[in-house]
């Protein structure tokens, strides 16, 4: 089973917390009141991240793509420039806050 990106879980939990429709989020088939993040993984792609909201008369959809990895490399030499001299378990959150 696919995992969803760290991104993508940062997403859903963004969303979760503003809006109160949503108790959860889940990658399992869509259901009432859960934020379904669909997860696919193919070949060679960098990443394309979409949130989209869905309704009888519309759909509003906000993409992130990567167009390679260097976006990637750059984020993990900041991480770990950051986590120099410090001890503890921190997340990407605390990497944007200092």
């Amino acid at each position: 089973m696919n995992k969803p990106s760290g991104t993508a879980v940062k997403l859903a939990n963004d969303i979760l917390s503003v809006n109160h429709d949503y108790d959860q989020w889940s990658i399992e088939e869509p259901a009432e009141h859960t934020l379904y993040i669909k997860v696919t993984r193919e070949g060679e792609v960098n990443g394309i991240h979409s949130v989209m909201a869905e309704s009888p008369a519309d759909k509003i959809t906000l993409t992130h793509e990567a167009f390679n990895r260097q976006g990637f490399a750059m984020g993990a030499l900041a991480a770990a420039e950051f986590l120099v001299g410090k001890t503890g378990v921190f997340g990407m959150e605390d990497l944007f806050v200092e």
